[in-house]
């Protein structure tokens, strides 16, 4: 199949931002929505035509706004836009579980490469913007049929494209996609109903989180959260560190739509941030980025401090050599009673214990192998991996796109950013089996190599980028045309991304591939 992901569908928009703030007190939303949209739209038996006949998440609304003010004239404030999305957000959203397998477009992973079991919608639908931008809506068979007009009004092209001109794309569309996605993505679902009728979350109070920004490392802490202005909204303040002992502290506040989506907008370390989480059941889980370089950003995972929500989340590091020994810091919630490790690590003491973070110093013995449990009391969760040698490295991602940018443009480069992931032999002692696990994130020294006998030719190495034999951060180069190269083509290219892991007197060699592609002119909230 070939590759596409995210990044290469369209660029993004720096819009989230935009929902964060307090409606005004004056206008409610029923009021706005009969204001600004009954001018085109018409009242019906079941709503308003069009709008009542839609679920979206937040981004997916704020969308639908925009383009209703950059293509059809529509005059709304900002303030007036938040009520309205926050409102349609709420009543006409996505349960949690009709979100799975594709939070990856809200939380700005846009080097996830798609899957879908259906070729027809790959090709039909995921190839001008991402799959996961039509996954995240539901609707009747009318309404997908509305957008299949929508698209040749607003896009005529769309039928002489590539996997448009070969076929009866219009006839497909109506006759069979139309069908298919009333199937599986239709307005009325067992899951909305069920979650509209759960009670509200708790949200306030002290979350254990812990997290891994790729190029950087991992971290942990704790986020306190407090009722705000208006319903649904909270301050929240971040005390941690990262891995190596560095602090790290944030402060900021935050709104929940639907019940459970948590978009935050805070200032960590003098950087401001953005987070996408979901939240359910006392857990909090996805991504928090840099507000202005979305591709920089770490996967995140906390936990509530309530009765009846122990959890260990994570254990820094999250692996352990044979025969050595560490220090060890298990992350999570209501962490009291007995510290249990795999079998052939012995405590040997107690450095610092909480109810969110318990420090041990440990040893471990020259045989132990494999990735284990660790718990506290009845806190469970987490895992150890206890390895002997590292058999193999991966570079992760596999594939990202950088793009180039700045040089007096207004589009800034997106950079990429790589780990190595460290791998052991299964039982077996034979890497590439399916018993291999994986121990986790190592230390390696980074470079690039020329992917093919173009990128040789074109010398990509010397003008698509650079990257930090460090921190395996891959800064694109500069836009526009350089007389220096070839043609004076710009810096685009096509790189292999090289790890290599030393042990002992070896180096061990992962490989992934990095695509240098022109500038990202487009920044939609969903790809």
């Amino acid at each position: 199949m070939k590759i596409r992901t995210l990044a290469t569908a369209m660029g993004s928009m720096a819009a989230l931002g935009v929902v964060l703030a307090a409606p005004p007190a004056h206008a409610s939303a029923e009021a706005l929505i009969r204001a600004k949209c009954l001018p085109c739209h018409t009242e019906t038996e079941d709503g308003i035509s069009r709008i009542s006949h839609q679920r979206k998440t937040p981004e997916g609304w704020l969308m639908s706004v925009a383009r209703m003010q950059i293509v059809h004239g529509l005059k709304i404030t900002d303030e007036e836009r938040r009520t309205v999305v926050k409102h349609l957000a709420d009543r006409q959203g996505l349960a949690p579980s009709e979100t799975t397998g594709v939070r990856y477009a809200m939380e700005r992973r846009l080097n996830t490469v798609e899957a879908f079991e259906s070729e027809k919608f790959t090709q039909m639908c995921a190839r001008c913007h991402s799959g996961a931008r039509v996954m995240l809506q539901r609707r009747p068979a009318a309404e997908w049929e509305h957008l299949v007009h929508f698209h040749l009004g607003q896009f005529p092209t769309t039928e002489y494209q590539a996997l448009g001109r070969d076929r009866d794309w219009f006839g497909i569309a109506l006759k069979e996609m139309v069908p298919e996605l009333a199937s599986k993505l239709p307005l009325q679902s067992e899951a909305w109903k069920q979650w509209q009728a759960r009670a509200p979350q708790t949200v306030k109070g002290e979350w254990s989180l812990s997290g891994h920004l790729t190029g950087r490392g991992g971290f942990s802490g704790v986020m306190k959260v407090t009722a705000g202005e208006g319903r649904d909204r909270y301050t929240l303040a971040f005390d941690g560190r990262w891995d190596d002992g560095r602090p790290m502290q944030g402060r900021g506040r935050a709104l929940i739509y639907t019940g459970y989506e948590w978009r935050g907008d805070l200032v960590v370390d003098g950087t401001p941030m953005r987070q996408v989480f979901a939240v359910e059941d006392g857990m909090m889980r996805g991504r928090m980025f840099l507000r202005d370089q979305d591709e920089v950003g770490a996967d995140v995972v906390a936990s509530l401090q309530q009765a009846g929500n122990s959890r260990v989340l994570a254990v820094h590091p999250a692996y352990l050599k044979a025969g050595e020994g560490a220090e060890l810091r298990i992350v999570g919630s209501g962490l009291a009673g007995e510290v249990t490790l795999p079998q052939g690590v012995k405590l040997v003491g107690t450095v610092k214990r909480s109810a969110t973070e318990v420090v041990v110093r440990v040893q471990s013995d020259a045989a132990a192998r494999g990735v284990h449990a660790v718990a506290v009391g009845k806190a469970s969760g987490g895992s150890l991996a206890l390895y002997d040698s590292i058999a193999a490295v991966k570079v992760s991602p596999a594939f990202a796109v950088a793009r180039i940018g700045g040089n007096g443009t207004p589009t800034a480069k997106v950079e990429a950013r790589f780990d190595a992931e460290a791998w052991a032999a299964g039982a077996d002692g034979k890497a590439g089996t399916e018993d291999d696990f994986r121990i986790g994130v190592v230390p390696a020294k980074w470079s690039v190599e020329p992917f093919d006998e173009a990128a040789v030719r074109d010398q990509d190495v010397e003008f698509a980028g650079l990257m930090d034999a460090a921190s395996g951060v891959f800064v694109p180069g500069d836009a526009g045309p350089n007389p220096v190269r070839r043609m004076s083509a710009s810096n685009v290219g096509n790189l292999k991304v090289v790890a290599e892991v030393a042990q002992g007197g070896e180096r061990l060699r992962g490989e992934g591939q990095v695509i240098v592609a022109p500038p990202r002119w487009n920044n939609p909230p969903l790809p």
